[in-house]
């Protein structure tokens, strides 16, 4: 998948739809910044700053402070593609972030999400 059009999309573009998707089920917009939060490492200030820097989801991710130590524990489908089986790096990365946030959005609690 190298070269995919997704990584050089800003992910300050996407946060939106992510707020969104959430927003529509009665979650929140701090759900979605602690799901971010948790699985990249950022801090609020952090997350801000790449959203303020409009670095696409490629840098979003090389820059993350530490990706989450149960990221394993992130199985399922996303569009039609088993998470864990995906290949590339960045876009598992990615699919793991989609995944949490279909999570968040079919309402399961936040602890079963975060993987605690």
């Amino acid at each position: 998948m190298a070269g995919h059009r997704i990584f050089t999309t800003s992910f300050a573009s996407v946060y939106p739809l992510y707020v969104k998707k959430a927003e529509r089920k009665n979650r929140t917009q701090a759900e979605v910044d602690e799901i971010i939060c948790w699985l990249t490492g950022y801090d609020a200030a952090g997350l801000q700053a790449q959203l303020d820097r409009g670095n696409d989801f490629e840098t979003f991710f090389a820059q993350a402070p530490e990706m989450h130590a149960n990221t394993s524990l992130i199985k399922g489908v996303v569009c039609g593609v088993r998470v864990e089986e995906v290949d590339d790096p960045l876009m598992q990365k990615i699919r793991w972030l989609d995944k949490l946030i279909d999570e968040l959005a079919k309402g399961k609690a936040m602890e079963k999400i975060l993987r605690s």
